[in-house]
């Protein structure tokens, strides 16, 4: 099992910065895509970015230009900087990550994080 554990999260003020970290743990093989999800409450959880092993990213039209994520694949760690954050960013976000099956690699194992709160507001 993949074990991952974000922190970072907190209040923030509008156009205010937080930087968020999520750190991977327990039977890691070789992770490929790790990346940020969030869920407002009464929303569905979407898509915030994504970064593959190879550094490509990905990011929800909502946040492009005011988040980067960005990973350190020798800590096995993602983060994602938020910068201009706006009330509507207020949600839970989740770390996500991917990785194939250590006995078959044709298989793709999903993991996700406990999450850490955001809350965005004066």
């Amino acid at each position: 099992q993949v074990h991952l554990v974000e922190s970072g999260g907190g209040l923030v003020q509008p156009g205010g910065s937080l930087r968020l970290s999520c750190a991977a743990s327990g039977s890691i093989f070789s992770i490929n895509t790790m990346g940020w999800y969030r869920q407002a409450p009464g929303k569905q959880r979407e898509l915030v970015a994504r970064i593959t092993s190879g550094g490509s990213t990905n990011y929800a039209d909502s946040v492009k230009g005011r988040f980067t994520i960005s990973r350190d694949n020798a800590k096995n760690t993602v983060y994602l900087q938020m910068n201009s954050l706006k009330p509507e960013d207020t949600a839970v976000y989740y770390c996500n990550a991917d990785q194939a099956n250590v006995r078959d690699v044709t298989l793709v194992e999903d993991y996700w994080g406990k999450g850490t709160l955001v809350t965005v507001s004066s």
